[in-house]
């Protein structure tokens, strides 16, 4: 199969889909590898590099999206390379589906398959391309929300670990999944008062078990979170509904109640967000103020740290794109944790989830694949 990876277009997207030792991978599986000239720069691997593994140089994306078959990318395709997409492709990338109807509708109008990293599953339950994600995301929301709460970034002027005789910053945690265990974790380690809430009583113990009175676990009822975030200095908005569009549970009401200088880092933004006043921002220009509270909601957070984050992907979507490659479609009929990734084929939503959210028919994978 010919596999094209793209330079990323996604303001401040400074990843890459494949690592030169994962296009090594394939290039050994006997696949074509094109690169766009330029894409591993941000993460310091010249076009030398990828060449050096067996690919081809494409001196611009249009000639990757004209020939590639396979189309591995980081982010989702952004209007221009929509247009490029062909029903013979397949993408391979995260989506993000239901909060961006636009999206959807272009693909749907492409007539390609498109596979999204954040749906795909693994015999145990998880979502095994988000997770590395999630865990650079939930680490650096804290060192966001700690930067956002310096007075000349908007904030009170409150130090997270706080200093003898001065209390820390309060950090409050909504979600106990692999973002919000990453963000305590980090939020721990800096020394914050650290309060953890979720719906899963199993996932409070196991949060409690790990951190032991490093942590406060809550669960989250409408009064606690009301509470627990009126009196925050940070609060980290954590939650995901695997395909679907964010619940937005910290209401407009709670930010007007917060003090002055609090944060609120909202890394559920690409799933539509969960604080009510959250609207998507850029590593350009992280954060606004609405109603005196500092809101950090960068749509594509591990961009920040491209080598880590592109180093954690890689190794995760490797063998998925193997065996894509390696099988073609066929794969989605055998394997059913790579075809939970699968969300739009032919012109047709293959997702609920996706589909509820932007209000079209919903068709089966199965039948779809026929």
């Amino acid at each position: 199969m010919i596999v094209g990876l793209p330079r990323e277009t996604k303001s401040g997207e400074q990843r890459v889909g494949l690592t030169p030792d994962a296009v090594g991978e394939l290039v050994r599986h006997r696949h074509r590898v094109i690169v766009e000239s330029g894409a591993g720069t941000r993460i310091g691997s010249a076009d030398s590099d990828y060449e050096a593994a067996g690919a081809e140089i494409a001196p611009a994306a249009p000639d990757v999206w004209r020939t590639a078959e396979l189309m591995v990318k980081v982010k989702e395709p952004q209007p221009s390379e929509r247009k490029l997409l062909r029903p013979d492709q397949i993408l391979f990338a995260y989506l993000h589906l239901a909060p961006d109807p636009e999206q959807a509708a272009d693909l749907l109008a492409s007539g390609a398959a498109c596979i999204a990293y954040e749906t795909v599953s693994d015999p145990r339950g998880g979502l095994p391309l988000l997770a590395p994600m999630s865990r650079v995301a939930g680490r650096l929301a804290v060192q966001a929300g700690a930067w956002a709460l310096e007075k000349v970034h908007g904030g009170a002027g409150i130090l997270i670990g706080g200093v003898p005789g001065v209390p820390p910053a309060r950090v409050v945690i909504i979600g106990g999944g692999v973002v919000g265990e990453n963000a305590a974790q980090i939020a721990i380690g800096m020394g914050a008062d650290v309060r953890v809430l979720d719906i899963d009583s199993e996932v409070l113990g196991q949060l409690d078990q790990r951190f032991g009175t490093g942590v406060v676990t809550v669960m989250s009822t409408r009064a606690a979170l009301d509470s627990e975030v009126i009196g925050a200095d940070l609060v980290i908005g954590a939650v995901l509904v695997t395909g679907a569009r964010a619940p937005s549970l910290v209401t407009v009401e709670m930010i007007r109640k917060m003090r002055a200088g609090s944060v609120v880092v909202d890394v559920a933004i690409d799933q539509g967000g969960c604080i009510e006043t959250s609207r998507p921002t850029t590593h350009a220009e992280p954060t606004f103020i609405h109603d005196r509270v500092v809101h950090y909601c960068v749509a594509n957070m591990p961009g920040a740290v491209p080598l880590t984050a592109t180093r954690a992907l890689s190794d995760a979507t490797l063998p998925r794109v193997l065996s894509i490659a390696d099988q073609g479609l066929d794969v989605l009929r055998t394997d059913p944790h790579l075809r939970d990734g699968l969300n739009v084929y032919k012109g047709r939503i293959t997702k609920p989830r996706v589909a509820a959210a932007i209000g079209v028919p919903y068709t089966d994978p199965l039948v779809a694949l026929g």
